[in-house]
């Protein structure tokens, strides 16, 4: 599931959104990784444009993306992404202006979220070892319940009325559901679980449910099964070795997929890739922690998040191996114990990202003999 690269040298722009909170931290850390690790192969070449789009913008300019931010966009082969949201700034306007204001227009369709227990982290659940959880889950990224459908009436008074109104059309589910099959596909154990609620939600649930059943008469070498919401949260927790591929709305897949980060030691490890498969838009990568002001200023914020976007990255523009170098640098430094906070360590951001350039830097020596 991922694109070839270009014959010749490649050279790649790369759009740097760093945005709120703990994300200029991640995402400087995720650069500076990123550039070490092309420096070292010398094969291809990443030049990173910054755009300072965030809740600081938004308070100068009333919105969080100019005019002709979709093109400059479109300029670019790719989009690191940190995290949006702000104390002072209710988080549906910093959502839907920046991060969903991207997705949406971008075609970003498939959401995709590797989740696997990286070497020296441990999974809270007793007895679940590397190989019991290793899972991607594929999020339709469009549509569902973050269609934006809906809306409010009568506000303050007693009669007010909200709706929420979750789309979900033959187009959206289809290609979503097509890519996950290829997704399972892909993977050694060619299995897929399709989640569904359709039990309770008898309209746009019973038509992911057919949707699914048709586009999986394609697919005839992959399993699949289909679980209820709520039952999978279960099967993860007391059965993850059962679990592989997994597909699902935008909701259930955004709250299961925040769940399987858990699981696996930390949200804060865990990748997104937000894709346009075709290829036409940029793809966009980025941790999932969020913005985390908690954390913010204090140098403790977890980078390996971002590590593992920007290896997913590389990986979509056709550079697997050095993707590969990438998470192999990473997990051997977190296997000989140097982790932030969140998962039981006490090293700072700054002292993860260098171990990480220093073994990406030994890695690729090796590499060349």
């Amino acid at each position: 599931m991922e694109r070839k690269a270009p014959p010749g040298r490649p050279s790649y722009k790369i759009a740097s959104i760093p945005a709120d909170g703990i994300g200029p931290e991640v995402v400087s850390a995720g650069i500076q990784v990123l550039t070490t690790l092309a420096q070292a192969l010398d094969e291809f070449d990443l030049n990173f444009e910054h755009f300072d789009w965030g809740s600081a913008y938004y308070r100068e300019h009333g919105r969080y993306l100019p005019d002709d931010a979709l093109e400059r966009l479109k300029g670019c082969n790719a989009i690191l992404f940190g995290a949006v949201g702000a104390p002072d700034i209710p988080d549906h306007i910093s959502l839907w202006g920046l991060r969903l204001a991207i997705c949406q227009p971008l075609q970003q369709y498939a959401n995709v979220r590797p989740t696997r227990i990286l070497r020296g982290i441990s999974s809270p659940l007793s007895n679940c070892s590397r190989k019991d959880l290793d899972w991607v889950i594929v999020r339709e990224n469009s549509e569902g319940e973050y269609a934006g459908h809906g809306g409010t009436s009568h506000l303050n008074e007693a009669w007010s009325v909200a709706t929420e109104v979750s789309i979900f059309t033959r187009h959206g589910v289809e290609r979503i559901m097509r890519f996950a099959f290829e997704m399972a596909r892909s993977r050694p154990r060619k299995k897929l679980t399709i989640v569904t609620k359709s039990n309770a939600q008898r309209n746009g649930m019973v038509f992911w449910d057919l949707c699914a059943v048709k586009i999986a008469a394609e697919y005839p070498d992959v399993h699949w099964d289909k679980m209820l919401v709520d039952a999978m949260t279960t099967r993860m927790v007391l059965h993850p070795e059962t679990i592989d591929t997994v597909v699902a709305t935008n909701l259930h897949a955004d709250i299961l997929s925040d769940l399987a980060a858990a699981l696996a030691g930390s949200i804060g490890i865990a990748p997104t890739s937000n894709l346009d498969p075709t290829g036409a838009n940029p793809s966009m990568f980025e941790p999932i922690h969020g913005s985390a002001f908690d954390i913010t200023g204090k140098g403790i914020a977890n980078p390996v998040g971002t590590f593992w976007s920007s290896a997913e990255m590389l990986a979509w523009l056709g550079h697997r191996e050095a993707a590969n170098l990438l998470m192999e640098s990473v997990e051997n430094v977190t296997e000989t114990g140097i982790k932030t906070l969140d998962l039981g360590g006490n090293n700072k951001t700054v002292e993860v990202t260098e171990r990480v350039c220093q073994e990406i830097e030994r890695l690729v020596k090796e590499k060349k003999g």
